[in-house]
């Protein structure tokens, strides 16, 4: 089977499409990468022996500033891959590209969107501004053949947003590092752009613990690390006793979904999507006090970082690799599927 994969290099597209490409190989499974938003890392491009080809362009992405005249030329450039690649399905990172005149049938993946992001961090609808964006989302959801979402709080963001229903749940995936065992240390590890208000991590400084963050921007009287590549990210994660992400808005976290599987205890935002995803296996706040509280008791509950890692085991790749198969067995017969 042949799939043309639309994606990113922006936060964890990337390395879901890296994932999801591994997991597939072993079934047989060509993923033709066709990247879009900026050019790739060193690191990235190490990462491209998953792909059975990569095409990378800089057409923007829908929720960057007037992309509409890009988009509709990345629409273009797209069907001519599809035209050379002849791909059985052809699964879109994004959602407007959708509604194309595509041969093959085609996935939406709704990794996330700019209106629930508006919604959970200013408490209201987005402005007029995003009207476009809402008209070009909501076309390409309806004419997607079939629409996944990482949880089920995703799915029903879409259904509020843009009207839609039906999207499939099924979680993202992150194989396990191997990490050498090392004592954990009484420090909270964060890792994310401290400018993104959704990450939320500047109430991290509020705290009475030692604080580490690993991400674009520093904190006023917290340590940052800056940018870390994958395997520096995994060690500080081995090493910290817990992990903080006291977002506003998540749609998975697969940097949380890393610090569980290195046995971090988890401190996280109080959302439905990450209540859907780690259960009892993680503490949630919703302000500082709660957070402080929450913190506390992981540092002194040695317990806390295994009941994690145990929840982890429900997002490996293989089950990942499963849903997706599942899911393109299914696919209505386009003329691709045909030849």
């Amino acid at each position: 089977m042949r799939l043309l994969l639309t994606a990113d290099p922006v936060g964890g597209v990337w390395t879901y499409s890296v994932e999801l490409a591994a997991a597939l190989a072993p079934h047989g499974v060509e993923v033709h990468l066709a990247m879009m938003g900026r050019p790739l890392s060193p690191p990235q491009h190490a990462d491209c022996g998953v792909f059975a080809s990569l095409s990378e362009s800089g057409f923007p992405l829908e929720w960057m500033p007037d992309p509409w005249d890009g988009v509709d030329a990345a629409g273009q450039w797209l069907l001519e891959l599809e035209s050379r690649l002849q791909p059985d399905v052809v699964q879109l990172g994004g959602y407007a590209h959708a509604a194309l005149p595509w041969q093959a049938p085609t996935v939406v993946v709704a990794h996330s969107d700019v209106l629930s992001w508006w919604r959970a961090v200013h408490g209201a609808a987005a402005p007029p501004d995003w009207d476009e964006y809402r008209r070009r989302l909501t076309a390409g959801l309806t004419a997607a053949d079939r629409v996944v979402a990482p949880t089920a709080a995703v799915a029903a963001d879409l259904s509020r947003e843009y009207a839609f229903e039906g999207a499939t749940v099924l979680p993202n995936c992150r194989r396990p590092p191997r990490l050498p065992a090392v004592r954990k240390e009484p420090f909270v590890l964060a890792a994310g752009r401290v400018w993104d208000e959704a990450k939320n991590l500047r109430v991290l400084a509020e705290l009475a613990a030692p604080v580490v963050v690993a991400g674009e921007g520093e904190l006023p009287g917290v340590r940052s690390l800056g940018p870390l590549a994958p395997p520096e990210l995994a060690r500080e994660m081995g090493r910290a006793a817990v992990y903080a992400a006291p977002a506003l808005y998540e749609p998975f976290g697969l940097a949380i979904l890393e610090a569980a599987q290195a046995g971090c205890a988890l401190v996280l935002g109080d959302l439905p999507s990450l209540r859907e995803l780690w259960g009892d296996a993680a503490a949630y706040a919703h302000d500082v006090p709660s957070l402080q509280a929450a913190v506390d008791a992981a540092l002194s509950d040695p317990a806390a970082g295994q009941r994690a890692r145990v929840r982890a085991q429900r997002y490996l790749p293989e089950r990942t690799a499963a849903g997706y198969l599942e899911i393109y067995a299914r696919m209505p017969a386009g003329r691709a599927s045909s030849r």
